[in-house]
């Protein structure tokens, strides 16, 4: 079973090996084409350690009371 800061890490370091690819010249362009087109619509770093604050946020707010006022 993974641990979620091995996801987190696998997750940008894929976008880390994408971008790689992209830059090679040594590969065929319809590689670097390819892995252009994936990160489109791959998250970056922040992206993903931003999710995962948010989660811990959501997760820490569930643990409240129930009925409990978030204003001070």
């Amino acid at each position: 079973m993974t641990m979620p800061n091995e996801r987190t890490r696998s997750i940008i370091q894929a976008r880390d090996f994408l971008v790689s690819l992209s830059r090679d010249q040594t590969l065929p362009e319809a590689v670097r084409n390819e892995a252009r087109r994936l990160l489109r619509h791959y998250p970056t770093a922040s992206d993903v350690l931003l999710a995962g604050k948010v989660e811990e946020m959501s997760k820490d707010r569930l643990t409240e009371p129930f009925l409990s006022s978030s204003i001070d």
